[in-house]
């Protein structure tokens, strides 16, 4: 995540950042540049004589995001768009969780977007676009998952109470929103980045077929547990139930170790190098990404505890992970682009 200011005053800002304390300043991003811009309340901010507006979720889903004006100044944002479904206008509750969500799904977007990741939504592709289904299980059974490209998160997941008990009973080192979106996106971008193509044989040799059974595979995990090695050879134990979930779950910890690489550098914490939009392609830039992000996760560990908290990344990375990591890496930035 870079460091933002606000370009009328100065003031540093977050990405989330709607307004400018310093200058009272309105805020919007903006994704094709990458750029959080500051205007008037009754101004249209523009970029090379296209006026942007905000994002018709501005409200619903707290959204700080800016799209070109169009015809109906109505039209919702690159990551606002891939939602699907969401909440009812009259479920407050619900609407609360839905914008903590598309918030951390917008922070997601911006890092695909940094990786040139293709985003195909399901507009352009409604059998198998990137799509999410944003829904309370208040009312209703809702299972958080992954099918075609289509990705059902259930809102109760931005409640603490619930994460950190679903986290303990799951005997679970982690579990965040960012951390659900990273996951299931990766299994988007299995058939995406490998389907069926050239890296096929490989993704077989790390992580197994991923054509197996995947409802015998889940009776297995849940019924017999991870085996007892599995540290030796696995992200999470969650990743030893399916080949298809070993690759999610290393996809995702590949995006955690990009992003928060990328955030160090925006604040001199790690070299400018470390950053999403550096030419890191191939085994080196792999071996380079894992050089800085050692010595980062031990340091950021030690000032968590230092704060009593748990550790920011309690992972291990063992030879074999790396190996798989490795793969994710060549695919997400190939040697010859």
């Amino acid at each position: 995540m870079r460091d933002f200011v606000c370009r009328t005053c100065g003031q540093q800002l977050s990405f989330e950042n709607t307004l400018c304390l310093k200058c009272s300043s309105h805020l919007g991003f903006h994704l094709p540049t990458r750029t959080i811009y500051s205007f008037d309340a009754s101004e249209e901010p523009e970029i090379e004589g296209t006026a942007l507006i905000r994002c018709a979720n501005n409200k619903v889903a707290a959204c700080n995001w800016m799209v070109a004006k169009g015809p109906d100044n109505d039209a919702l944002c690159e990551s606002c768009r891939l939602t699907r479904t969401r909440p009812g206008d009259d479920d407050a509750d619900a609407l609360e969780k839905f914008a903590e969500a598309e918030a951390a799904k917008r922070r997601v977007i911006l890092e695909l977007t940094e990786l040139e990741l293709p985003i195909v939504g399901r507009v352009e592709d409604p059998d198998n676009g990137l799509g999410f289904d944003l829904l309370s299980s208040e009312q209703r059974n809702v299972i958080t998952g992954h099918a075609n490209g289509l990705i059902t998160l259930d809102l109760a997941e931005g409640d603490d109470v619930h994460r950190e008990q679903l986290r303990v009973s799951m005997d679970e080192p982690y579990r965040t929103l960012i951390g659900h979106f990273r996951h299931e996106i990766g299994h988007y971008f299995q058939t995406v980045l490998v389907g069926t193509g050239d890296h096929r044989p490989r993704f077989e040799e790390l992580f197994g077929n991923p054509d197996d059974d995947y409802q015998a595979a889940l009776d297995r995990h849940y019924n017999d547990g991870p085996p007892s090695d599995w540290h030796s050879d696995y992200v999470s134990s969650y990743a030893t139930m399916h080949p298809a979930e070993d690759w999610a779950e290393t996809f995702a910890h590949y995006l955690h170790i990009r992003d928060t690489l990328d955030t160090a550098a925006a604040f001199a914490m790690a070299p400018a190098g470390a950053t999403l939009d550096s030419a890191l392609p191939g085994e080196v830039g792999f071996e380079r990404i894992i050089e800085l992000w050692l010595p980062l996760s031990w340091s950021l560990n030690q000032i968590n505890r230092s704060m009593g908290h748990q550790d920011l990344y309690p992972f291990v990375l063992p030879a074999r992970v790396l190996e798989k990591m490795a793969f994710v890496h060549s695919v997400v930035e190939p040697t010859t682009v």
